[in-house]
């Protein structure tokens, strides 16, 4: 359905493709990311995929005009993935509430693999 924020005037509604574009390109955005991958690999590899699909490597929930969002990433071999997982979790969580007003429960990252 999307997210439902209400005003004075009625409501808009945001469309959970947006906010997965949104997430997706605020992911790949951040050092140390090589791409974002899709949530149904097969097989165990992890296909990064083109920018115009990086919504496929995000899924959003929302509920109680939260938002929760999953991330699938690859990482730069060599980098702290701690470190780029809270830099991802940030700025996503930044840019998502700043474009959309609305207020972010929580970011999950699962890194689907590593890129030399």
């Amino acid at each position: 359905m999307g997210a439902t924020l209400p005003n004075d005037f009625g409501k808009i509604i945001i469309d959970e493709d947006v906010l997965a574009s949104i997430a997706g390109r605020s992911a790949t955005e951040c050092y140390g990311i090589v791409g974002m991958s899709a949530f149904s690999t097969t097989g165990g590899w992890a296909d990064i995929l083109k920018r115009e699909n990086w919504a496929k490597g995000v899924k959003i929930l929302v509920a109680n005009e939260l938002i929760t969002i999953e991330l699938g990433i690859i990482v730069k071999y060599g980098v702290s993935i701690s470190t780029v997982a809270d830099n991802v979790i940030d700025n996503v969580s930044f840019n998502v509430e700043h474009l959309t007003g609305m207020k972010v429960e929580k970011v999950n990252v699962q890194v689907k693999g590593i890129r030399v």
